[in-house]
């Protein structure tokens, strides 16, 4: 048995908010006492009188196994003999009013299966990595200046067996891990996976933040999954939920009595619209807890990021509450400090233990220097999703062509600010929900326009400046609204003609997108973009410049016009030849083929859009047309698709 002072020097970091690695001191271990084999078990619960360790293996009993209180006097220990992995356990805690509460184990890594939630003793040491070259590999990457095209995945939902039942960790990785590698998606990110009893919340009501969810299978099943991906040279990123938890009575709701992870203050405690407790990032056992919480995946499970949700949540004491249901920080403000402090925390911790992190902030507002080093006043993330530039996208989207020329700035308008911030451009599962419509369902128009629209808009989203992240089912056309509790109409692909002709589409964008640097080695500068027509409001067409690190430029020309224009002039800065590399309306991705076989396109010295020279165009209608000079031939990593 481990001696409680092998613990102390990790319990002082603990409670100084200084422990990345609760994990290996927390929870339940397996262990020796002299020759006899068992668990080793841990838990925090500062305001108990006692807490005892029930399960099956003692009749859930609490006065069979009742714990020591360790050298902090705020945390509990036992060894159990005799016990073997799956076994089932709670904690019995008995508060300070003598109240008995059943708990579940704040850092178990296995749980039963919802609506049960009893945790399950499980050994994490023995898998066999074989992703050693994956990740000398990423390291030699810089995560800026390469491609990130993500598949967003709900694992409970992208497909059911036909009897209705989940697919296991297995069955996604014989499926979704080939079917992700050969669509051309670099990136995969899975809503949450961390244990959670309802499914209605998606997941973001998370009970174990340190067991994925045994509805599909075991820890080593996942890590198989991960694995698996990493050996098709895939990226895995996991959505994680630091700032909410649920009041299921066995979770980490007031855990030992009364508030414990989440804040004692009145207006910081609930988040009253979702029923949820917020975290106290002012008590340095739950920073200790949540970073090693983030650290956990990435050590024991080799995900490549985390996408951090509802960060605006975290930053702002004012977030969804009117006048008077907040209390402002000590300078008078509605920022909170505490949550602040946190964030630069977990984002130093992670970068300093995984370089290669990838650290993605979903924040909905215009906090400033949410991707910059908290040294000049930043947050630290890698990443951030751009909102703004979803938001206005879509709406531009739902607007009969006829009026999209009066709304021209919202294709325009995130240029402004494109490069404040390293930004994902994101269409994810809560653009496709209650009552949103599927990306296919928002577009106007007749049938085959409805495709060509998302054709021309997924162009578009390509081209931008910004990383890339799309919910699944887009990528055929379904048009019914995501539905957690079904699997995808894969269907529609195999059955009909122009279902099957967008996935064809996507796979080869996609495809385009990872062998052009032009589209993704300069995000974050004036540099590697250039407007050519940003102002064509009249006939819904924008077009512009991307470059990369080399020079080599590719002309991107995006209609959103209902009609043909066809004598379209486009500016452009030299003479000579442009080649026609990518054309969405092209007929084996279901468009007309309005541009027959014709390639290229001589560009004249008649002014247009600003530029001495144009070239002319029959512009077909909800299009997207990429372009490059003859003169600057597409070397090694840009060919003709």
């Amino acid at each position: 048995m481990q001696e409680s002072s092998a613990a102390d020097f990790p319990l002082y970091l603990f409670h100084h908010g200084k422990n990345d690695r609760i994990y290996e001191t927390f929870g339940a271990h397996p262990a020796l006492c002299g020759e006899e084999a068992g668990f080793l078990f841990r838990v925090w619960a500062p305001n108990a009188r006692r807490v005892s360790i029930v399960g099956d293996f003692n009749g859930w009993d609490e006065n069979k196994n009742v714990m020591t209180r360790m050298v902090d006097g705020e945390s509990f220990e036992l060894f159990v003999p005799g016990l073997k992995e799956f076994d089932l356990y709670k904690y019995c805690i008995t508060a300070a009013d003598g109240r008995k509460l059943l708990k579940s184990d704040p850092v178990g890594f296995h749980a039963e299966t919802a609506p049960k939630n009893a945790s399950k003793l499980y050994d994490l040491g023995g898998f066999i990595w074989h992703d050693t070259n994956y990740f000398k590999d990423l390291c030699r990457k810089d995560p800026y200046r390469s491609p990130m095209n993500v598949y967003e995945v709900n694992l409970l939902s992208w497909k059911r067996h036909k009897n209705g039942d989940l697919y296991s960790y297995t069955d996604l990785t014989r499926e979704l891990v080939p079917y992700v590698r050969d669509m051309g998606y670099t990136h995969v990110e899975f809503m949450p996976v961390t244990e959670f009893p309802f499914e209605g919340s998606w997941g973001y009501q998370v009970t174990g933040y340190f067991a994925v969810t045994s509805r599909m299978g075991t820890p080593k099943d996942f890590m198989a999954l991960v694995d698996a991906f990493h050996a098709a040279g895939i990226g895995v990123i996991l959505d994680w939920v630091p700032a909410h938890f649920p009041k299921d009575g066995h979770g980490l709701y007031e855990f030992d009595g009364g508030p414990l992870y989440e804040s004692a203050q009145w207006d910081r405690m609930e988040h009253k619209s979702w029923g949820t407790r917020r975290f106290d990032y002012g008590r340095k056992e739950v920073i200790s807890f949540l970073i090693s919480g983030a650290c956990f995946f990435f050590d024991l499970f080799h995900v490549d990021g985390l996408r951090v949700d509802a960060v605006a949540s975290m930053l702002y004491l004012d977030y969804d509450k009117r006048p008077g249901e907040w209390v402002p920080n000590i300078y008078g403000e509605n920022k909170n400090l505490e949550a602040i402090d946190f964030l630069r925390k977990l984002n130093k911790a992670v970068f300093a233990r995984f370089p290669y992190a990838l650290m993605i902030a979903e924040e909905s507002t215009a906090w400033g220097l949410v991707t910059k080093p908290p040294e000049v006043g930043g947050l630290g993330f890698s990443h951030k999703w751009n909102m703004g530039w979803m938001n206005d996208a879509l709406n531009y989207l739902s607007l009969d062509p006829v009026f999209r020329m009066d709304h021209h700035n919202k294709l325009t308008f995130s240029m402004m600010y494109a490069f404040s911030e390293n930004f994902v451009l994101p269409v994810s599962h809560d653009e496709v929900v209650h009552g949103k419509g599927s990306l296919i369902g928002k577009m106007p128009g007749e049938y085959a326009d409805k495709f060509a629209g998302v054709r021309a808009f997924l162009g578009f989203m390509t081209a931008h400046p910004g990383k890339k992240l799309n919910f699944m089912g887009y990528e055929f056309g379904q048009f019914k609204e995501w539905n957690f509790s079904e699997g995808l109409e894969f269907f529609l692909r195999d059955r009909y003609e122009l279902h099957g002709k967008l996935a064809l589409f996507v796979k080869t964008l996609n495809l385009f997108y990872r062998e052009t640097p032009a589209f993704y080695e300069i995000d974050d500068s004036w540099t590697g973009f250039e407007w050519l027509a940003p102002d064509d409001r009249d006939r819904n067409i924008v077009a512009f410049l991307r470059r990369d690190s080399r020079g080599r430029e590719i002309v991107a020309v995006i209609s959103f016009s209902g009609a043909d224009a066809d004598d379209y002039m486009l500016g452009v800065n030299e003479r000579g030849k442009y080649r026609l590399i990518f054309n969405s309306d092209d007929i084996r991705f279901g468009g007309r083929g309005k541009l027959g076989g014709k390639k290229v396109f001589p560009a004249v010295g008649i002014p247009t859009h600003g530029k001495r020279y144009s070239i002319r165009l029959p512009m077909p209608k909800l299009s997207c047309l990429y372009f490059i000079g003859e003169g600057k031939k597409k070397e090694e990593k840009t060919g003709e698709i």
